[in-house]
């Protein structure tokens, strides 16, 4: 009777003395899935196209032809009645989400969030009117304010730098007698 896929490659890799943990760090597979491998235990693989990619890798590295594994691989399968699918056919539920159809249309769910938009809109739009407002009557009154105490401060400067004949000022003079 011929091997099985599984036993055929654990011959090739023992016939050339390498060992499980040496596939596993070349080819990044588990020990756990070699080893189901050269059992022809494909439940414990992640399955589809997985198990065909490992096989395919485990077989390249003992130095079996490839193409020749994955047909034992199939072969195997189709003997022991089980899917040769890459896809799995059953449908894969959500743990996340319940159960429980939608209840809330598509459409009101984009009207609601076109709404949403429009108000976040709306209220920038005011906070940025109300900043300029608030922050433009303050600026252009400040400037001429301060245009205004720039002025007043240049007369009394003036005023206060009169000098007499001996050059000094008048607040000066008065300090020295």
């Amino acid at each position: 009777m011929v091997a099985s896929i599984g036993e055929q490659l654990r011959l090739a890799r023992e016939g050339r003395g390498i060992q499980l943990r040496d596939i596993c760090e070349q080819t990044r597979i588990s020990v756990h899935y070699l080893e189901a491998i050269e059992a022809n235990d494909y439940k414990r693989l992640p399955g589809g196209v997985f198990n065909r990619s490992f096989i395919k890798a485990y077989a390249r590295h003992v130095g079996y032809d490839e193409r020749e594994a994955i047909e034992g691989y199939m072969r195997y399968l189709r003997e022991h009645g089980e899917s040769t699918d890459d896809v799995s056919t059953t449908p894969i539920h959500s743990k996340v989400y319940t159960e429980t159809p939608a209840t809330r249309s598509p459409i009101l769910t984009v009207v609601l969030a076109v709404l949403m938009l429009a108000l976040l809109t709306a209220a920038a739009l005011a906070a940025l009117h109300w900043f300029q407002k608030r922050g433009g009557g303050a600026t252009s009154g400040g400037h001429q304010s301060a245009v205004a105490f720039s002025k007043e401060a240049s007369v009394l400067y003036s005023e206060n730098n009169t000098t007499s004949s001996a050059g000094l000022r008048e607040t000066d003079r008065t300090a020295l007698q």
